[in-house]
Formats: C-alpha cells, structure tokens, sequence
C-alpha cells in the first residue's frame, strides 16, 4: 500500500511540475479536493520525490499514460508497472489489484448509483478495496450471474463486497446471464421485479466493468452456457471479446445473434452513456477486444498494466512505441 501511496505522489508531482497541469485540474482527475492535491505535492517534496527530477519511478510510464490517454480521449488511466520476470508475476498481479482498488475508491461518491459487471479481475480489485462512507450510494448488477462458479465471483457477491465496503444499498440479480430461449430473456427483462435495474441501467453514475478476451475454452468463468451454435456465430463474426457479456468484434460492434437476444445485460450503448465508464483489465491477449471498446468509446476510463497498453498500441499500429 505503501508503494502505490508513493505513485500516486509521483504521478501528481509528474502531472504538476512537468505537465505543467494546476492542482484543481488534478483534484479533479482523482475525484479529491484541491486542498488535498495541494498537502499531496507538498508531502511529495517532504518525503523527497521531487527533487531535480522524479524519483522512485520511471517518468516514462506516466508519459505513456499522458500519450494513450490524449490518444483514445480517456478521462483517466491508469497504467501498472509490468512484471520483468516470471518470478515478480504474482506481485505485480497483487500491484495490479491494489491499483484498481484504488482507482474504484476514487471514483465512487456521495449520491451515486454505481453499476458492476463480474468475475475474477473485478472480484480480486474489490478485495484490495480498504472502507470508506460515502452517503447514498446504491450498487446495481450489470448483468445475470453464471451457473456454475465459485461465488466469490458471482455479480451479487461483488455488489454486496461493495455496499459493504462503501456502507452503501445494493440490488441484487436472479437470473443467470444466458437463458435458453430469447423469449425467457425477454419476460425476465420486462418483469416487474426486474424494473428496478432495468431502470437503474438508464440512471448509472458509474459502471465499472471487467472485459473478456478471445474465444479459448476455459478462459471465461461463464462461457460454459454458450452452446456450440453460439460458438460458431461468434467465431465466424470474428469476436475478440466481451463486455458485461456482450460480444464484439474487432471494431466494437456488437454481434447481434440469438445469444444476445438471450443475454441479461445492460447493452453497451448504455454503459457509453454514463458518466464514468471504468473498464479493468490485463493481459496482452485481450489487446483487441480493449482496443475495440477504446475506438467505439464504450469506456472512458481503464486500468491495465504497461504490457497490455503498448499491445494496445502495436494492435492500432502506432509507430510511437
């Protein structure tokens, strides 16, 4: 916690003194008040990370945040450092879900109704989260749950993990994500128990959503519901991933199918529409389906590690890298 505190330091020291950027500009990119941003610089020169130059951490990595974040018109990102060994991989995996932790502690505030998706990336940042109130916050699903999971990472168990954390309300989801017929997705979406998330949907301040990579069997702890039609639609549409369960192809759009006709989800026009769209996720073989959700603005905020974002950037063909 310790090194993510003294990052977090650098990186507004970074933004301050060598973008040049002012302290409400900055309050406001981490959801703090500037008199906090304001004692921050200031422990930042006391503990000795601002000096001549930066020290602790590579200037670099804030610059490709400042460059990808310019580039894809995000309102914050987060860049990770990246394991240099197989051995550092596990650290750097906990690094990561601290940072998200972190990330998600920010952006949650007074007044919100906040929407979350779920699985294993989601559930291990959650767990990393430290409590704090916050008034009037409510947590919706964003989609049905799996059928056979462990329930640490079941959409209701991250819904409560945060209301409790936050001390907040929560609503909870009774259905599984895929249905068997488009018709029972249907009749459970226009339920009159089911109005208050469909309306929820509409009204969200924040979504924070994990994304699913490419097709590999096993990678997924819900694609066992896909039967082996919805496999062969998906790959001949070329999807490189998901969203809140949602498939997409390589320049975000949505496969329209009879899988998504039996989805219960919120789509992804209206995780476009709220305010903070936060999507968490690593691994240089989700590079697509990221970069896919970048171009059509599905998300306006990401946390991912270094590896995964130059991937990103390769996958777009920039030469900058």
């Amino acid at each position: 916690m310790k090194q993510e505190k003294e990052k977090m330091l650098a990186k507004m020291a970074y933004m301050y003194y060598v973008e040049g950027r002012t302290q409400a500009d900055i309050a406001k990119e981490f959801n703090l008040y500037r008199t906090t941003v304001s004692r921050m610089l200031t422990q930042a020169r006391q503990e000795g990370i601002v000096q001549i130059e930066i020290k602790n951490f590579d200037s670099t990595l804030f610059e490709l945040e400042s460059y990808a974040k310019n580039k894809y018109g995000l309102t914050y990102l987060e860049v990770v450092p990246s394991a240099d060994s197989d051995f550092e991989e596990e650290q750097n995996g906990d690094m990561f879900s601290v940072a998200a932790a972190n990330v998600i502690r920010r952006a949650v505030q007074e007044n919100q109704t906040i929407g979350v998706s779920w699985g294993a990336t989601l559930a291990k940042a959650i767990g990393k989260l430290e409590k704090k109130q916050v008034q009037n916050v409510t947590f919706i699903p964003l989609a049905g749950g799996p059928s056979h999971i462990n329930s640490q990472y079941h959409v209701n168990t991250l819904v409560y993990e945060l209301s409790r954390k936050f001390q907040g309300k929560n609503v909870f989801i009774n259905a599984s994500v895929v249905q068997e017929t488009a018709q029972l997705a249907e009749g459970i979406m226009q339920s009159k128990y089911f109005s208050q998330i469909r309306q929820a949907w509409d009204e969200l301040d924040v979504a924070i959503v994990g994304i699913g990579g490419p097709l590999l069997s096993g990678a997924s702890q819900w694609r066992d519901l896909l039967n082996t039609e919805d496999y062969a639609v998906l790959q001949e549409n070329q999807a490189v991933g998901d969203c809140c369960c949602r498939f997409f192809d390589e320049h975000g759009q949505v496969i329209q199918s009879d899988l998504y006709r039996r989805t219960i989800a919120i789509t992804l026009e209206q995780i476009k529409k709220v305010p903070v769209s936060l999507g968490i996720a690593s691994g240089k073989e989700k590079a697509k389906a990221i970069l896919a959700l970048l171009r059509k603005k599905y998300i306006n905020s990401l946390v991912t590690d270094q590896e995964t974002l130059l991937q990103i950037l390769k996958e777009d063909g920039d030469e900058v890298v």
